[in-house]
């Protein structure tokens, strides 16, 4: 019997190999079962390594809390915030490849999360707002970066956001005035000053690489888009709070009308 056992063990491992590899490359090395998706990843044990730094900033104790991952990929942030006890993960991505991924881990470790293709784009469409929202590794990838943190803040964040974006250049901060005559423009070669970089062609050999900002750019559109940053714990990473975002003088910055059937918060 125990021989039959051990037998059984075995072949279920070597399923679960084969699925894993089936649905590969995977970008999240995750471990199910004992049995790693991506062993060799160039990263390192990403994200578990990364997370490591910053995971001190997330409760321990999510219950009754709600979280939204946006661009989820294999489901690595999910499935923590989901062993956290959040009463309600939803992860989304537009590649089906990762979502597939995603699913199967959360399969494998008995996890209740709902995954469903979609963009950043079309949150709106989830017709909710959620206690913690995770947007991490996405920013860079967009032809439009400041809109998706305008459609995060006005659909689907109701208290707090981790962020991460690839940064690149100075990480110096200049602290613009408040306004510059015409003719002044030496602030605009400082360093420091807030630059998002964009990316014809490729970096790092990745086409879905479009803009890289610094940290003073980071910093100043999480403002801008309505995010007080309460806490750093890592060089990329930040804690955010929601707020309300303040109409200057002249009118709002931009206006995204809320889905028809969307009651306002």
């Amino acid at each position: 019997m125990a021989t039959s056992s051990r037998s059984a063990t075995i072949d279920e491992t070597q399923q679960l190999r084969e699925r894993i590899e089936a649905l590969g490359p995977w970008f999240h090395n995750l471990r199910l079962n004992g049995v790693e998706t991506a062993p060799f990843h160039y990263l390192g044990d990403y994200p578990q390594a990364k997370f490591a730094s910053f995971r001190h900033v997330i409760p321990e104790d999510l219950t009754g809390k709600t979280v939204l991952d946006i661009g989820c990929n294999a489901g690595f942030y999910s499935l923590e915030m989901y062993r956290r006890g959040a009463s309600r993960v939803v992860g989304i991505d537009s590649d089906e490849r990762y979502l597939s991924q995603a699913r199967l881990a959360a399969q494998v470790t008995g996890a209740r999360i709902e995954f469903r293709q979609m963009s950043v784009w079309n949150v709106a469409e989830l017709r909710e707002k959620f206690d913690l929202v995770i947007f991490m590794g996405v920013l860079y990838h967009l032809r439009h970066p400041l809109l998706a943190l305008d459609l995060i803040h006005e659909h689907v964040a109701r208290d707090q956001m981790l962020f991460q974006s690839m940064q690149r250049g100075s990480t110096d901060v200049l602290c613009p005035e408040p306004d510059y005559d015409f003719h002044e423009s030496r602030q605009f070669d400082e360093p420091s000053y807030p630059k998002l970089h964009f990316v014809e062609h490729r970096y790092a050999h990745d086409e879905t690489n479009w803009w890289i900002p610094n940290r003073a750019c980071v910093e100043a559109m999480l403002r801008s888009s309505g995010f007080s940053i309460e806490a750093q714990p890592e060089g990329e990473v930040y804690l955010c709070r929601w707020q309300p975002v303040s109409v200057p003088p002249d009118g709002p910055h931009a206006v995204y009308p809320a889905h028809p059937s969307r009651s306002h918060d």
